[in-house]
């Protein structure tokens, strides 16, 4: 179906940050299939962790133990707590999902059972049900995730969404808006869903205190606060696993997916067991989550993103990025942290055809509005990579 307005190219090999397309020209990629390949294109260890795995099993069903999957989950919940306060912080516990948007469902259901579950251990009879999201956001195209997602360019074939009037979206980066939704439906709140750096919409990072703000008010009204980190998350704002961890907070639930598994489909919502706990068996499920090969190469990536350091690189690289896309000429505007960067251009100039130009160029971009592009290249992109890009970039702005 045609459902994506494909670029005019077939890529049919790739190597880290290059790409070859069927004719064998290369490719330059700063876009990493959305920002999927986290260690960049046929990494010899993932690979060599799939062959394996292939070779062995591929597939058994959740009615069973998958070898790898507990070891993977304690990994998520280590880096989950990696700034944790406390001496002996609560373990995360991981539903493991095929992509984003299905771990967005699960946290969403997560919510809203853990706020009845509340309100019956009290004895009352009130069923908070309604998420709070922010303008801009981007959760996913499944029809509650779609709901989640306040773009109305997105929403408006398929209205009318279900349970739309149940998500609520406040301004980003706007905490006297959010503290007077609050005030006005706190009690009617099971949770708050945000992206710590949305993305889709063209790289918009919350602000520390925005950030500090939503864990304060979910606190004080018993809400779960939830954050995407699907496109953020996995080392791709750098420095630590997770974008929210920047701003020295720690969420109720986190989503993931795009980097985690380095190119194979897979999502996780992950909660501080006190908050799965409302998860029995029987409530929610998948028949591919979690299977043989994407336990594989989750684990391969994130044991790889250590041994190579390429969380340093991330950060020192994004900073480098940044630094001289606004050097461009018709760049107006420079946002982003790590390897997650988008730059805004001048009035006159479409960031698509920049984006057809740049593919004859042998380069990989991505637009994400009429004057914006996204940059999200593999997190192996090394400085030499970022001056080719510019050397191209430059001639064709």
């Amino acid at each position: 179906m045609h459902t994506f307005g494909r670029k005019p190219v077939e890529f049919v090999r790739g190597e880290g940050m290059r790409l070859w397309d069927d004719e064998g020209k290369e490719y330059l990629d700063f876009l990493s299939g959305i920002g999927v390949i986290s260690l960049g294109h046929c990494h010899p260890a993932l690979v060599e962790a799939l062959d394996r795995q292939t070779a062995k099993l591929i597939h058994v069903s959740n009615y069973y133990y998958i070898e790898g999957r507990g070891e993977l989950a304690k990994k998520l919940s280590d880096l989950l707590n990696a700034r944790s306060e406390e001496a002996d912080p609560e373990p995360w516990q991981t539903f493991f999902a095929n992509s984003g948007a299905e771990a967005n469902e699960c946290a969403i259901k997560l919510a809203r059972l853990y706020a009845r579950r509340q309100q019956e251990a009290v004895g009352s009879t009130a069923r908070p049900q309604v998420i709070i999201v922010l303008e801009r956001s981007f959760h996913g195209r499944t029809q509650a995730t779609l709901s989640a997602t306040a773009q109305q360019v997105k929403q408006e074939a398929f209205q009318p969404l279900p349970d739309q009037k149940l998500f609520v979206a406040t301004p980003s980066n706007d905490v006297e808006a959010l503290e007077k939704l609050f005030a006005e439906r706190g009690a009617e709140v099971a949770g708050m869903l945000l992206e710590p750096v949305q993305g889709e919409c063209g790289v918009y990072p919350c602000s520390d205190d925005f950030l500090k703000a939503a864990r304060r008010l979910c606190t004080e009204h018993g809400a779960l606060l939830m954050v995407d980190e699907v496109q953020c998350g996995m080392y791709r704002c750098g420095t630590y696993p997770f974008a929210f961890q920047h701003a020295g907070i720690m969420p109720d639930v986190v989503t993931m997916a795009k980097g985690i598994a380095g190119g194979v489909p897979m999502g996780a919502c992950s909660a501080p067991a006190h908050v799965a706990a409302v998860f029995e068996p029987g409530i929610h499920g998948s028949t591919f989550g979690g299977s043989c090969l994407a336990i594989a190469a989750a684990n391969t990536v994130l044991d790889t993103v250590v041994a190579e350091g390429i969380a340093e690189n991330v950060t020192e690289t994004g900073a480098y990025l940044r630094e001289k896309l606004a050097t461009l000429p018709q760049v107006v505007e420079v946002r982003g942290k790590g390897l997650m960067v988008a730059v805004d251009l001048a009035e006159g100039l479409d960031a698509n055809a920049i984006v057809l130009a740049a593919l004859e160029a042998g380069l990989v971009l991505n637009a994400t509005g009429p004057h914006t592009l996204r940059f999200l290249p593999p997190l192996v992109c090394a400085r030499e990579d970022v001056d080719a890009l510019i050397e191209r970039l430059a001639a064709l702005l």
